[in-house]
């Protein structure tokens, strides 16, 4: 059965004042203010991404989809986020050995910052994993099924990108790829049954979840 392997009110962190200063600071690309808000943070650089960045993103999101701010703001704020954690989490993982089982990807949306924490995440824990970086649910199917991918990693800002991992599921489904797949962003921390519409088995609400929901994979196959 898809589950999440997280409980708790999504929606705690997403109005604090830290992530409204972000947000401003963000729409604003003053990268000197999202440098000073860190470092008063007193938070790890991976719990600031995490508490503070995500959910800054999904306020600007949430904007954009009420036509409060242009698609150019989304874009560019997550630029502006990903260069702070290359700057803070050492940059991006390069494992791209074609022989690996897991795969890490973004569907069709604009942000690459939450693929990034979870990349970072699985890099430190020494998992090896495919990155697929952007693709289309047509290319990642193709890639999922040429590689023998076992565990497909899937990161979503926006909620149209979220609904296409139905479209991923059911076509490994006619294909008979065995496949599990997890999904983590602002639709399905939002939406705590989405991942289960969509066809995912589990749902991280950060990052550092990924590890867990890798170890409850591990344990319904053992």
């Amino acid at each position: 059965m898809a589950t999440s392997c997280y409980s708790g009110n999504a929606a705690d962190h997403l109005y604090s004042p830290p992530v409204l200063l972000l947000e401003a600071a963000l729409v604003s690309m003053d990268r000197l203010a999202v440098r000073q808000i860190y470092d008063h943070s007193g938070l790890s650089p991976l719990s600031f991404c995490e508490q503070v960045i995500a959910p800054a993103l999904s306020v600007i999101g949430e904007k954009w989809d009420r036509g409060d701010l242009s698609l150019s703001h989304v874009y560019m704020s997550g630029r502006v986020c990903e260069e702070f954690m290359e700057q803070v989490l050492g940059g991006r993982s390069d494992c791209v050995d074609e022989r690996r089982r897991v795969a890490l990807a973004v569907l069709e949306d604009y942000h690459l910052l939450g693929k990034r924490l979870v990349g970072f995440v699985l890099k430190g824990a020494g998992v090896p994993y495919l990155d697929y970086g952007t693709v289309s649910v047509q290319e990642l199917v193709r890639r999922v099924q040429r590689d023998g991918v076992r565990v497909l990693l899937i990161s979503a800002l926006m909620l149209p990108s979220a609904l296409k991992v139905r479209e991923v599921r059911d076509a490994l489904d006619r294909l008979g790829v065995e496949c599990r797949i997890v999904v983590g962003g602002a639709p399905f921390r939002l939406d705590p049954a989405l991942h289960r519409e969509v066809g995912a088995d589990l749902s991280c609400d950060t990052a550092s979840q990924v590890l867990l929901a890798l170890g409850q994979l591990r344990e319904g196959e053992s």
